[in-house]
């Protein structure tokens, strides 16, 4: 007898209620308090439209490809009545709940053809859109033009022109790859705007400490100095805006393991020992400075100053192509000495670009991993004492003598367990 029973149909169908299930809680948690009979929409009704549309899925193999579509359609009419009669009695002319029916549905069309990860996994999405109305609009009320706009600039680096650019090598030594280097533009730009949207979302109110720690992912120089102006306006309170600095700093390296580990994992495995080492050099220093300080709140200046430019984008990308070609000549004429020099000056302004370039390099087999490894360790080193130098310049005193301890150890551990003999890391 069990032969008969087709275990896959009742898999799909199974997945397909499940489906409707989840959404539909969702919903009837949203409606939890109108009564009995007012709901347009409930766990029942979401769970039965995502089963009928796996019904007519496996319907169509005898009754023919129209059934599917006949199923939408003939919901969607339904939908349409009951939002027309919502928008008749309460004035209401939200339509997510008639949409959500219609998702359901497709939803529960796609697991009874079987995918099941994507109708499970899509699932889940809408709900997590559905049941997150209050904080998208509370972000949406929260936004200005400005960053509204930054959005669309960062679709625009990443969604229409990335594709359209061609992927291989141009001009000297090939070194020049338009799509990987505007790749490598928009993952910053992202990372960048990623924790700009993070210090909007958790507000300078949480805090010097916490605005340095969101704000070493936009820029940790920056960050620096923006924390040495403020420690040179005020006459207390340097200890913490120094543990500030450590922190974004510290965050820098853990951007820099980053960036390497999503270009080339081979090179954030080898950097992985030196730099976490170096961002518990920061972190330490920074959580003894913080220890004597008193809590000092900070202002709007600690936020960048634009979430996201597209000239700044372009200006990132003609870096990182001079960066490339430098990198290739260097080594060509001088051998891995030219990476060690590149990364020395490059390191003054900037270390993504570099940290970008030389682990694209190693993957491409245009650079060894010790070679760039280091490089990268003295790009990072480069800028850490710009950043000491600019908290000295600008405040000095006490600020300056914790972020120079903090400095220390960092750089102390970092190339301490860089050159460590560490089996199946280093060599």
């Amino acid at each position: 007898m069990s032969d008969l029973v087709d275990f896959s149909l009742l898999t799909r169908l199974a997945v397909a209620l499940a489906v409707g299930l989840l959404i539909g809680a969702e919903r009837g948690w949203e409606g939890r308090a109108l009564a009995e009979g007012k709901r347009a929409a409930g766990i029942r009704t979401f769970g039965l439209v995502s089963l009928f549309g796996g019904l007519c899925v496996q319907l169509e193999a005898a009754a023919g490809g129209w059934v599917t579509a006949a199923g939408f359609f003939a919901l969607a009419g339904l939908a349409w009545l009951a939002y027309r009669q919502k928008l008749q009695e309460a004035n209401d002319i939200s339509a997510t709940t008639a949409v959500a029916l219609l998702m359901a549905y497709a939803l529960g069309a796609l697991a009874g053809a079987g995918q099941l990860e994507a109708a499970g996994a899509t699932a889940v999405v809408v709900t997590l859109l559905l049941g997150s109305k209050p904080e998208l609009h509370g972000l949406l009320a929260k936004a200005d033009r400005r960053e509204v706009a930054a959005v669309l600039k960062l679709l625009l680096i990443s969604v229409v022109l990335l594709p359209i650019l061609p992927d291989q090598g141009y001009g000297p030594w090939q070194s020049l790859n338009p799509y990987k280097i505007w790749w490598m533009v928009v993952l910053i730009a992202g990372i960048s705007f990623s924790g700009y949207v993070a210090i909007r979302i958790f507000g300078s109110e949480k805090g010097v400490l916490l605005t340095a720690l969101l704000g070493g992912l936009v820029t940790s120089t920056a960050t620096s100095m923006n924390l040495a102006r403020l420690g040179a306006k005020r006459k207390t309170g340097h200890s913490l805006l120094a543990a500030g600095v450590l922190l974004a700093s510290g965050t820098m390296f853990a951007r820099m393991l980053l960036v390497s580990a999503v270009v080339e994992p081979q090179v954030a495995l080898r950097l992985a020992p030196a730099m976490i080492a170096a961002l518990v050099g920061c972190y330490g220093v920074a959580y003894l400075a913080w220890r004597g300080s008193r809590n000092l709140k900070a202002d709007e200046t600690l936020l960048p100053g634009n979430p996201f430019e597209f000239w700044v984008a372009v200006q990132f990308g003609l870096l990182l192509a001079a960066i490339l070609l430098m990198s290739q000549a260097l080594q060509a004429w001088l051998g891995a000495a030219g990476l060690y020099l590149l990364g020395a000056v490059s390191g003054l302004a900037d270390v993504d670009a570099i940290t970008l370039s030389y682990s694209s390099m190693v993957g491409e087999g245009r650079a060894s991993l010790s070679s760039a490894g280091l490089g990268m360790m003295i790009a990072a080193a480069s800028n850490t004492f710009v950043k000491g130098g600019l908290v000295q310049f600008i405040c000095g005193g006490e600020m300056a003598r914790w972020v120079a301890a903090g400095f220390a150890a960092a750089l102390v551990l970092a190339f301490g367990v860089y050159w460590l003999p560490i089996p199946g890391i280093t060599g």
